[in-house]
């Protein structure tokens, strides 16, 4: 499947709770999409509050159509406690690679 779209995101979880952090985005609806092609999940290992996603999607419209369901706005609403202050994004589509987890 072709990717079109992406972005890399970092985020910075509450105090003590980038476990939580990264529970909670392994758990999350995009990963059951056929449109999400990319969806991988990591830390910072000097600080274990940082969190980073990066995600690929097959195009732009695929991923504005999952986020504008109430699944996905559920998926945000509940995200924004676990963060503490506003997450980076950097555009970014994932042209291949692998992931060995």
């Amino acid at each position: 499947m072709t990717i079109n779209h992406g972005f890399h995101a970092t985020m910075t979880a509450q105090p003590g709770r980038g476990d939580e952090l990264v529970n909670f985005l392994l758990d999350a609806p995009s990963l059951d999409n056929d449109d999400c092609v990319v969806f991988l999940v990591g830390r910072s290992a000097g600080n274990p509050d940082v969190v980073h996603v990066t995600e690929g999607w097959t195009t732009p419209e695929a991923h504005s159509r999952f986020f504008a369901t109430a699944e996905a706005q559920d998926l945000v609403a509940k995200l924004q406690p676990l963060l503490a202050g506003e997450s980076q994004y950097t555009d970014e589509v994932p042209v291949g690679g692998k992931a060995a987890i």
